[in-house]
């Protein structure tokens, strides 16, 4: 089985001004998805946290480390420079494929400046903080997260190619 992290990072949720919706969203579409995964990692906007939260996850294996929330404009949205550092191998076109998914519901996606790529053997992806992005997310997730698992485990490719 897959193991997951999911890393909300969220002002206001961490303050308990309202319930994080989206981290329980991706939480419950990850384990449909069959990602082992405990619980969510519920933060403030903060760089260093998040970047640490993100390292933790890298460090410990994971094959999936999803963020949700940071990815805007705002002064508090700091998930992309959090997370860019630790990508070793940048997967530009993950996004890309969310935005172009979402486009025509939520024309504000193009907004998200997320991050996604490989680091060792976890994939990274970072979701915009709405429940519709995190849900917009889990489709992407589904449609490429198993071929890109089995790119770095080495199993789509002969040795020597």
């Amino acid at each position: 089985m897959k193991r997951a992290v999911v890393i909300t990072a969220s002002n206001r949720a961490f303050n308990g001004i309202y319930e994080d919706r989206s981290g329980q969203i991706l939480l419950a579409g990850l384990r449909e998805l069959g990602y082992e995964i405990p619980e969510v990692t519920l933060l403030p906007d903060d760089a260093e946290q998040i970047a640490a939260a993100i390292k933790s996850a890298i460090d410990s294996e994971v094959d999936l480390v999803v963020t949700t929330g940071g990815t805007g404009v705002s002064p508090f949205d700091l998930t992309p420079e959090a997370t860019e550092p630790l990508v070793e191998k940048k997967m530009p076109g993950i996004l890309e494929a969310l935005r172009a998914y979402a486009r025509e519901k939520v024309p504000t996606t193009d907004l998200s400046r997320g991050v996604a790529g490989v680091t060792k053997k976890s994939l990274i992806i970072n979701l915009p903080g709405s429940p519709g992005g995190a849900k917009d997310g889990l489709v992407i997730i589904e449609r490429l997260a198993s071929h890109i698992h089995d790119q770095i485990a080495g199993h789509d490719h002969s040795v020597g190619n």
